[in-house]
């Protein structure tokens, strides 16, 4: 049976394929790997359906409400930097290679037990944006590093084994 308790947000993590999601897989082992797991934020989860207003002819009442596209937010990851350059890697990767390095993963929500409880999974995911850290000489901060993922859509996933 489910718990009636909302899940809480800071117990997640992330999976990234190592491959090219286009690729076969003796190409896609070429393409560095990508780090999963530990990251500070994940944001972006969701998306819209874009809709025109038709004002039908004869109906003074309301507007017809047409569905004309669906797009996907992208996702932004933020981490702790660490001499870990994968995520870097997988953007430069993506310069290289007029197609990008597209990878699959997803986002796991955990339970308490730390369980996986339910996944947000996205295919053909893209490094769009790798943003460095901000330095500054007088903050004690962490030095955080950003990679934005343009994907082709979001699947909820209830069942997380």
């Amino acid at each position: 049976m489910t718990s009636p308790d909302p899940l809480l947000k800071y117990r997640f993590l992330v999976t990234l394929d190592p491959g090219d999601a286009y690729l076969p897989p003796a190409q896609a082992r070429l393409l560095p790997m990508v780090a999963a797991g530990a990251f500070q934020e994940v944001a972006g989860l969701g998306g819209q359906l874009e809709v025109l207003a038709y004002a039908e002819g004869g109906r003074n009442d309301s507007t017809l409400q047409l569905p004309v596209r669906h797009s996907w937010n992208r996702l932004t990851l933020k981490r702790g930097v660490a001499r870990d350059t994968s995520l870097f890697a997988w953007y430069a990767a993506g310069l290289a290679d007029s197609l990008g390095a597209r990878r699959d993963g997803a986002v796991i929500l955990l339970s308490p037990s730390g369980a996986p409880a339910l996944a947000w999974a996205f295919r053909g995911g893209l490094a769009a944006k790798w943003s460095g850290p901000d330095l500054h000489a007088e903050q004690n901060g962490v030095a955080v590093e950003a990679l934005e993922i343009a994907h082709e859509g979001l699947t909820h996933v209830d069942q997380v084994r």
